[in-house]
């Protein structure tokens, strides 16, 4: 998603470690009209599954999750870190390691809110190693529910968790794919990928499409402004 990529590459900070640093606009101060961009964009993306339920996991999917699960009309499920008073009855539970804070955390959700009826897209803000995803994916099938799709703002392709997932047979859509960074240069490779936005033209205010066959994203675009070794095993092989 060009539109993403071009904020990562003015907003964002390269910094060692295969860290980088968006809390500016995506995951510590959020800029809600991006977020309905990438949710237009993932609406168009997912357009074809039958999705009645999106998961993310607090904290940082949260906010993202929501502004998709907007533009898909479904509810919301986020995976807690923590046992709550609030929260009762039976639940799913499975362990993350996560990569930004360097720990394992013990991740649950209420068996309430995701069964075998339900056809669940995951989001999350960032895809690295894929341990997260993986400890979703773990509780999705346990409630024999259909993961039908993945949508990352973020992925790092030079780790191996999109790689992995894509292999296993998953849907995996990021709106935009870091491939390499410098943190002594600032300097961001990005994957080429195709958007709405990529797909038309721009002239003079006025979208127009090349070809028929992507009269859908130019109307989306139109009406926007715009491995498993790395991670503790969560036995998740239900694929789409």
């Amino acid at each position: 998603m060009r539109l993403l990529e071009e904020r990562i590459q003015r907003d964002g900070v390269v910094k060692a470690e295969g860290v980088l640093k968006v809390d500016s606009f995506l995951n510590h101060q959020m800029d809600i009209s991006l977020f309905n961009e990438m949710g237009a964009e993932l609406k168009r993306l997912f357009a074809d599954a039958p999705i009645n339920k999106i998961l993310t996991i607090e904290a940082s999917g949260i906010g993202i999750a929501a502004i998709v699960a907007q533009h898909f009309g479904v509810p919301v499920v986020f995976a807690k870190k923590a046992q709550s008073i609030n929260l009762d009855g039976e639940m799913y539970t499975t362990r993350i390691q996560s990569f930004t804070h360097g720990k394992i955390f013990n991740v649950i959700v209420s068996k309430k809110y995701i069964g075998p009826e339900d056809h669940v897209l995951i989001i999350d803000d960032f895809l690295a190693n894929g341990c997260a995803l993986d400890g979703l994916i773990e509780i999705v099938e346990s409630a024999g529910a259909t993961v039908e799709g993945i949508g990352i703002a973020i992925e790092k392709g030079f780790q191996p968790g999109g790689k992995s997932l894509r292999e296993r047979g998953y849907r995996l859509e990021s709106l935009a794919i870091v491939d390499a960074m410098d943190p002594e240069t600032g300097k961001l490779v990005f994957r080429e990928q195709n958007d709405a936005a990529a797909s038309c033209a721009d002239f003079g205010g006025v979208i127009e499409c090349d070809a028929d066959d992507i009269a859908n994203a130019c109307a989306a675009a139109k009406t926007s402004s715009d491995a498993v070794s790395a991670c503790s095993g969560s036995g998740a092989n239900a694929k789409r």
